[in-house]
């Protein structure tokens, strides 16, 4: 065995773990991960634009712009003008978004942050070095518009789907 394969099988554990809840949650909802963020945010936010929609889930605008034409032809949201200012549209969840978003199994994070939340401060600050230092080694530091939600595949390309 090499010096690395360690390293190399839990970074696969935690791809394949991620994976995995990705495409039940999806099977389960008839959502991506990436489309249950963009609800959550719709509903968590006043009349959010793509805009803020994307600040809220840490994705390009790019990225929620291409969420949106999708769930929107599949009618999960709609678009609609702002009543202030024409120029300006607001997205909102339809019922049957909305309903697909509420029967939705919690996302993989919601249990990762329930355990991560009961290590001690200094265990917290350990396991955020180990993998920003890892992040760094792989040269993902700048070139991916990371959202620390997680998901696999394409993520934060304005020019691929997500």
């Amino acid at each position: 065995m090499k010096d690395y394969d360690d390293l190399l099988i839990a970074l696969r554990r935690i791809t394949r773990a991620i994976d995995l809840h990705s495409k039940k949650l999806q099977k389960l909802s008839g959502l991506t991960t990436s489309q249950l963020l963009v609800i959550e945010a719709i509903d968590k936010l006043e009349n959010p634009n793509p805009s803020s929609i994307a600040r809220e889930i840490l994705l390009s605008q790019g990225t929620v712009t291409n969420l949106i034409d999708r769930m929107e032809k599949r009618g999960l949201v709609k678009r609609e003008k702002s009543d202030n200012d024409k120029r300006s549209v607001k997205v909102t969840v339809t019922k049957d978004g909305l309903s697909r978003y509420q029967d939705a199994p919690d996302l993989l994070q919601d249990d990762f942050l329930a355990k991560f939340r009961k290590l001690d401060s200094w265990e917290q600050h350990l396991m955020l070095s180990s993998v920003e230092r890892i992040a760094s080694m792989m040269d993902a530091e700048e070139e991916i518009d990371a959202s620390p939600i997680l998901t696999t595949g394409e993520i934060g390309t304005d020019n691929l789907p997500s």
